[in-house]
């Protein structure tokens, strides 16, 4: 099992930026990768960004939503169990609620935080 919480939500004016933290325990190391997701109201639930775990001889990768390239970063500190994500130039359109998940090696299997609101005013 793997618990995920996430942190860092709130209200910004546009162009502003916020920084989500996702703290991870238990079996972390069954972990492949982990990533942010959002969902608004009425929309489905989108990857925003994700991380892999990489291993000793390859450094992890990166991958972004279009909508969010160039503005969001994310990153991992393995010592400490932690997955942020950096979001700069927030635009109203990234409101929602962000989700952290860790998705296992083992079939795939997805964990999930509880969420945290994003709300970005114009």
């Amino acid at each position: 099992q793997v618990q995920l919480v996430e942190s860092g939500g709130g209200l910004v004016q546009a162009g502003g930026s916020l920084r989500l933290s996702c703290a991870a325990s238990g079996r972390t190391a069954s972990i492949k990768s982990f990533g942010w997701y959002r969902q608004a109201p009425g929309k489905q639930r989108e990857l925003v960004a994700r991380i892999t775990s990489g291993s000793i001889t390859s450094g992890s990768s990166t991958d972004y939503a279009d909508s969010v390239n160039g503005r969001f970063t994310i990153s991992r500190d393995n010592a400490k169990n932690t997955v942020d994500l950096q979001m700069n130039s927030l635009k109203p359109e990234d409101t929602a609620v962000y989700f952290c998940n860790a998705r296992a090696w083992f079939l795939e299997y997805d964990y999930w935080g509880q969420g945290t609101q994003v709300t970005v005013s114009s």
